[in-house]
């Protein structure tokens, strides 16, 4: 009788088949996050009469080598790199569920991480100002919106996304 070989899966293979599914899980938590956050942007610009940002649109023409005015309204790429962003930044807070790093702190780091995101593309195309240099009000609007959107993302990935690649190793810092 000829005995069948048995396929087994390495380890390696497993953790990255595990945290390819978890970023993908989190882009659509991101997802969900984006539109959270769009929704909130919507409600408080009717409140406020704040007008729409074409910051990250300018900022996304800028990375595909079509430079656009400060007056541009590139909506379709504002759009592109709105919803493109919070799937990106989803991906990530999804492998952190994944591997553990879940609940409030990691949605509050996470709202640093795509405030930094944001402000190094737009500052580094040179299409927008560092936030040292906004107004008050507008710095507290953005990061709430930020904010916002992580904390959903977060949730959001938390419940869908098992912690099934926790290391035990190195539990100390050093």
């Amino acid at each position: 009788m000829k005995r069948r070989k048995r396929r087994v899966r390495s380890s390696t293979g497993v953790r990255l088949t595990l945290i390819l599914g978890s970023a993908v899980q989190g882009a659509c938590a991101g997802l969900v996050g984006a539109a959270a956050m769009t929704l909130g942007e919507k409600i408080e610009q009717a409140l406020t009469k704040r007008p729409d940002s074409y910051v990250p649109g300018r900022t996304l023409s800028t990375l595909l080598g079509r430079p656009v005015s400060d007056r541009a309204k590139p909506a379709a790429a504002n759009s592109a790199m709105h919803w493109g962003t919070g799937a990106v930044l989803g991906a990530l807070r999804g492998v952190w569920a994944m591997t553990g790093i879940r609940g409030g702190t990691a949605n509050a780091t996470h709202t640093v991480v795509r405030l930094a995101f944001d402000q190094t593309l737009e500052n580094a195309t040179g299409a927008g100002a560092p936030p040292s240099l906004w107004p008050v009000g507008e710095k507290t609007v953005d990061y709430l919106h930020k904010a916002v959107y992580s904390l959903v993302t977060g949730v959001a990935a938390d419940r869908w996304i098992a912690p099934r690649l926790i290391s035990r190793r190195g539990v100390r810092s050093h």
